[in-house]
């Protein structure tokens, strides 16, 4: 990596932990607007569980566990934590059982650690706490208790984190920033949908949108801190590139048009060789999310949840009606019996499930959520869970490298 990363403390540390001003806080100084964490997985896995990492030009190289590029770094009081490469400083505490109404007002009354510029967080600062060493566990989603192998996707050490009471995964934690469709809308409008939420899940490693309204209510953990943190500065290159200068990442243009099984997809991009570089590689989760343009949509605006500077191909949807196509990141998603069998996508079109005999729109364009990473998806029920979750098993892939 050739980008500089240098730790600026500006923050006053006292000997039982940091404290911070409003404006007074740590970073990783770089080049670019801010830094991306990296998403901490360090172990390789195959289409089917863990392995020893590939070696170039080997089966499954490039993935997550083979690039690092700012690793994760906390200090943390027991009141506020630091987040020592985003600049962001959050509230230690889960707060649970907050309604989605309440949110704003409850980080706006907040006063910690000498702080009160306290907001509730985009979907995007939310998700830079996300930490995909962390698995459900093998139990059942209906078990209440969570499984002696589970491990959260978040830093325990540094934050406080508790899995959900009545379903252990169910620790969906609210952010600000709303759909600009509906939830559970059909295309052929026989179902309006509802408004919802786009939250991070702690407790399975995912992104969903959750209803803004009603009887369920959420987790909660204030922010403070890098108020430009999620904001891309996109510039076309004109070469078939798209430079990030937000985050120093330099991303090709055009997806692959073709889709593609997991290994397909990091092959594709390690085998990449445009516009003058050969170092291009499948984003990690993190990376990839940093991209999606959460005012964009399919219904709202006709296009891919993303800068219509990018190409997206559009495809067409298990509904029968246009769509947009979910995208492959190198990270694995560590969950269920087959642990390490699915890995982690990202839906730049809706995402779509069947529920209650209606082919729906369940949790929206910008979700993260996880595939098989290989097989015939016939062999594969086309759709799981509780809200009828599609399974594609083959999907698109956008290909990124550090930019110089």
């Amino acid at each position: 990596m050739t980008h500089r990363a240098v730790l600026i403390w500006s923050a006053v540390f006292t000997g039982c932990g940091p404290s911070a001003s409003d404006t007074a806080v740590p970073y990783v100084e770089t080049d670019f607007t801010y830094a991306l964490v990296d998403s901490d997985q360090t172990s390789c896995y195959d289409a089917s569980g863990e392995m020893d990492c590939p070696v170039e030009g080997g089966d499954f190289h490039g993935q997550d566990a083979q690039y690092l590029r700012y690793a994760p770094s906390y200090d943390s009081d027991g009141e506020i934590v630091v987040d020592n490469v985003t600049g962001l400083v959050w509230q230690w505490e889960q707060l649970d059982d907050v309604d989605f109404d309440d949110a704003e007002s409850t980080c706006d009354d907040l006063e910690l650690g000498g702080i009160s510029s306290w907001r509730v967080p985009t979907v995007k600062e939310a998700y830079s706490l996300i930490q995909f060493d962390g698995n459900t566990g093998i139990a059942a989603p209906e078990d209440s208790g969570a499984p002696d192998n589970a491990v959260p996707y978040i830093d325990t050490d540094a934050f406080d984190f508790a899995y959900g009471d009545t379903r252990y995964i169910d620790t969906q934690f609210i952010t600000s920033t709303v759909y600009v469709s509906n939830a559970f809308a059909s295309n052929d409008g026989g179902m309006a949908g509802e408004s919802c939420f786009f939250g991070t899940n702690l407790a399975d490693g995912r992104i969903k949108c959750y209803p803004s309204s009603g009887m369920q209510s959420f987790d909660l953990r204030c922010v403070a801190g890098n108020e430009d943190y999620g904001f891309n500065d996109l510039e076309d290159q004109g070469d078939g590139t798209i430079a990030d200068h937000a985050t120093g990442l330099l991303w090709m243009a055009a997806d692959s048009v073709d889709t593609m099984d997991w290994g397909g997809a990091l092959a594709y991009c390690e085998d990449l060789d445009s516009a003058g570089y050969d170092d291009w590689r499948l984003p990690d989760a993190k990376e990839l999310q940093s991209i999606v343009d959460y005012d964009r949509s399919p219904d709202t605006t006709g296009s891919a949840a993303i800068d219509p500077m990018f190409d997206a191909t559009a495809i067409t949807g298990e509904d029968g009606y246009d769509n947009y196509g979910w995208y492959w990141t190198g990270t694995t998603h560590v969950d269920g019996p087959e642990q390490g069998a699915s890995a982690a996508y990202v839906a730049f079109g809706e995402a779509l499930g069947y529920f209650e005999d209606a082919w729906l729109d369940v949790h929206g364009a910008g979700a993260q959520r996880s595939d098989p990473k290989s097989g015939d998806p016939g062999d594969y029920p086309q759709t799981f869970g509780p809200q009828g979750d599609v399974q594609r098993v083959f999907n698109l892939a956008r290909c990124v490298r550090d930019l110089e």
